[in-house]
């Protein structure tokens, strides 16, 4: 059966850079497995890769859909499918790169029986958020779904609310309905996860946040308001460091506490993804900065399966 490779890590941690290095050696096409990447315009803030870099190397589900429109996981797993597909037909390496654990999830355990988003049960909860606060509902989650609540961080709106409006609407825990099992893929699929040490990522997501700023971060949010209909609860502005901007524009801080609370939130988000890391099975881990130097590691993982 025809193979394929994915490459997961946390949020900074170098995944594109590596894979950008190794794609100079192996004849590599890349299919980007972030849930950010898909927006247009979204540019600084998700470090996507730039014209020339594509030019360079194929990249695929990047710049699909605008910011005020919705992609699903369901979506991106056809999606991915199709394109995987069309690298291997093409006798190219087909390299999945990225941080979103959900889609991985998705992509190697198929997707469960779970009722499609509610719009008015939604804004429902988001209501409620407001005026309780979502670590209060964080709380409500974890009386009725001990196990989602368990994985989801207090301060994860976007997934506190999926939990509560799958509990609401099917009076069924989330974690109920989500199978640990694998899904039949039409190729066989080696996952690599990229684990640097701990204080090492911390010093790359500050410098990455602070060299976003530099490159004008603000001014991508003040543009995509301006060219979109968006609102704070879509998920394209919860994103971190464009939900902490959007939340700068709306003057509910200022510019250093806007710095201090995206890195913040990026490190907790690194951490809900070593998380997700742990709980799947059978992945080659490689350590940046180890022993044995990453960009070899991966080619060798990859001219050796």
């Amino acid at each position: 059966m025809a193979q394929a490779f994915a490459l997961l890590g946390p949020t900074a941690s170098g995944k594109s850079s590596l894979a950008l290095q190794v794609a100079n050696e192996l004849p590599l096409e890349i299919v980007s497995l972030d849930s950010a990447l898909v927006y247009r315009g979204m540019d600084i803030g998700t470090a996507k890769p730039g014209a020339a870099l594509r030019a360079q190397v194929p990249h695929h589900l990047i710049d699909i859909i605008d910011p005020d429109q919705s992609y699903s996981a369901g979506r991106w797993r056809e999606d991915a499918l199709a394109k995987v597909q069309e690298i291997l037909a093409r006798k190219a390496i087909p390299l999945l790169v990225g941080g979103t654990m959900l889609y991985y999830r998705a992509l190697v355990a198929g997707l469960d029986a779970l009722p499609q988003a509610d719009a008015r049960m939604r804004a429902e909860i988001d209501a409620e958020a407001a005026q309780r606060g979502w670590a209060a509902l964080h709380a409500e989650l974890a009386k009725v779904d001990p196990a989602a609540a368990q994985r989801i961080a207090p301060g994860d709106p976007q997934r506190i609310q999926r939990a509560l409006e799958v509990w609401r609407l099917t009076g069924k825990p989330l974690s109920s309905l989500q199978s640990g099992g694998r899904a039949e893929l039409p190729f066989t699929l080696k996952g690599i996860a990229l684990v640097p040490q701990r204080a090492r990522l911390h010093r790359r997501i500050e410098q990455r946040f602070d060299a976003m700023l530099r490159a004008g971060l603000i001014d991508e949010v003040k543009e995509l308001r301006g060219k979109h209909k968006l609102e704070a609860s879509m998920p394209s502005m919860r994103a971190v460091g464009y939900r902490q901007v959007w939340e700068y524009l709306e003057g509910k801080y200022d510019k250093a506490s806007l710095r201090e609370k995206a890195i913040i939130a990026t490190r907790q988000l690194a951490k809900r993804q070593l998380t997700w890391l742990r709980s799947f099975p059978d992945l080659t881990r490689i350590d940046p900065g180890g022993a044995e130097d990453a960009p070899a590691a991966l080619q060798r993982l990859i001219t050796r399966s």
